[in-house]
């Protein structure tokens, strides 16, 4: 599958952004993950086994919101009161090889990838 994020940019802190991702088609499961300037790659949200449960980052757990559209085999992400931290290119995944927790934090798990985009956040 094919996915196709959107919605990033550049706001102050404080501020809110709502991130969209497409897919081409339907998908497992989808999720966000996140990778700032000379940092791994680290684990935003995403929907468990079957949709039915969420997992959040502790770094954004109250302040982001992950939801989907199936109709439209779309995940959004929420970010509200946005800070410096939250700096870097966002990426949607997709199709998870893997049923168990530590998998849907894992972005090793993941077979389709969205180009990232850009959320810059000023102090």
């Amino acid at each position: 599958v094919q996915l196709q994020a959107s919605g990033g940019g550049l706001v102050q802190a404080g501020a809110s952004l709502r991130l969209s991702c497409a897919a081409s088609g339907g998908t497992s499961t989808m999720g966000w993950f996140r990778q700032a300037p000379g940092k791994e790659r680290e684990f935003v949200a995403t929907f468990g086994p079957n949709t039915r449960r969420i997992y959040y980052a502790g770094s954004v757990k109250g302040r982001f919101t992950i939801s989907r559209d199936n109709a439209k085999n779309t995940v959004y992400l929420q970010m509200n009161s946005l800070e410096p931290e939250d700096t870097a290119v966002y990426y949607c995944a997709a199709d998870i090889r893997c049923s168990i927790y530590t998998c849907y934090v894992d972005g090793q798990y993941y077979d389709s990838w969205g180009q990232g985009t850009q959320v810059t956040v000023s102090s």
